[in-house]
């Protein structure tokens, strides 16, 4: 199966989409799938208004639509829902080419909260570009039963996974959180306004509060809250230090439709402290055991009081968390993407099919 993959999000950005992403070409390279990727640094690029980091493609129609021409591809796959997500979907509809699209972010949610728009205004976007997908791959069950009340239909599961060589239990703690006043409350993510972390800053919680990550409100942060420390990004060994040295993780993000940074954290043994909401409630479950409340131990805590979740996580066993967090498998993850591939490419061949003989 010849897969091309179209993204707005790559490397250099640093988030989930990118991380998931990565991962699973490498996974399919692996397994031997001739893949071809359409990227913004195959473009002319400008900053994203409000995010400076995210580079996105100016008309990349004719380079997206020359690079799949010459891929002659099976089945694509969309990414995103920016400028080269949109030309890719073009090229497929044009040349009857099944394609599969994802949904890894909240955008009607995300411009709401940076322009006082209300989030519906921007939900029939939504709608049009994943309306002739052959399936829309999200992360969660949550995730896929509210896309549903939103018309947009053949979703699958497409659930994520960490690196278990990576975020472990048992790793020396990162030396710039090593002698912080206990406990050490910590967050990782982009550092933007829809993640809410004037909600984890601002807790009334002791002890030391730390953030890692960068993005557009990074400064604005740094003066609001000078007692908290605020490290840029980290990546690998050194992003699993800092977990390794924190005595809970805080989520406060209420847009997330998963948090990758969650699982990294309960695989490292940090019991996570969030809102009752999607995401969280994906991960920890309502009542900190697991979605189904499966767990034998809880590994995390939700409440509509962050502080209190906060309070409630320091108690809970690392252990349990670090056991877990081990639990979500990319391979998993990586079979699910395929079969969802291989079901749009059969369903393709039979309409093309069908179509020849009508």
């Amino acid at each position: 199966m010849r897969i091309a993959i179209a993204t707005d999000a790559w490397y250099p950005q640093v988030n989930g989409v990118v991380r998931s992403l990565g991962t699973t070409v490498t996974k399919l390279l692996e397994r031997g799938f001739d893949i071809e990727l359409i990227t913004p640094d195959q473009f002319l690029t400008l900053p994203m208004p409000g995010y400076r980091e995210i580079k996105l493609a100016v008309a990349p129609r004719f380079g997206a639509r020359r690079a799949l021409g010459t891929f002659e591809p099976d089945v694509v796959h969309i990414v995103t829902e920016g400028p080269i997500g949109w030309s890719a979907r073009a090229w497929c509809l044009a040349h009857k080419i099944p394609f599969t699209s994802a949904f890894h972010t909240r955008f009607p949610d995300y411009v709401s909260v940076r322009t006082g728009i209300s989030a519906e205004r921007f939900w029939p976007i939504m709608r049009h570009f994943h309306a002739q997908s052959s399936a829309v791959l999200v992360s969660t069950q949550r995730l896929m039963d509210e896309l549903q009340t939103r018309n947009i239909p053949n979703t699958r599961l497409w659930s994520r996974g960490i690196d278990n060589s990576q975020f472990r239990p048992g790793l020396p703690p990162h030396p710039a959180l090593r002698h912080l006043p206990k406990p050490i409350l910590l967050s990782v993510g982009r550092v933007s306004k829809e993640k809410n972390l004037d909600a984890f800053l601002g807790a009334s919680a002791p002890g030391s509060k730390v953030v890692v990550g960068d993005g557009p409100e990074f400064l604005a942060l740094q003066a609001r809250y000078p007692d908290a420390l605020l490290l840029g990004a980290l990546h690998g060994e050194a992003l699993a230090q800092a977990y390794a040295a924190a005595d809970v993780f805080v989520f406060p993000s209420r847009t997330d439709t998963f948090g990758l940074v969650m699982i990294e954290a309960l695989a490292c043994g940090l019991p996570v402290a969030a809102y009752p909401v999607a995401g969280p409630l994906d991960v920890i479950g309502l009542h900190g055991r697991g979605p189904e409340s499966s767990l034998d131990k809880p590994v995390g805590a939700v409440d509509e009081n962050l502080t209190q979740a906060i309070f409630a996580a320091q108690t809970l066993d690392r252990a349990a968390a670090a056991a877990y967090g081990s639990s979500f498998d990319w391979d998993r993850c990586t079979d699910q993407f395929v079969a969802a591939l291989e079901t749009a490419c059969r369903n393709g061949r039979g309409r093309q099919l069908r179509l020849a003989t009508n």
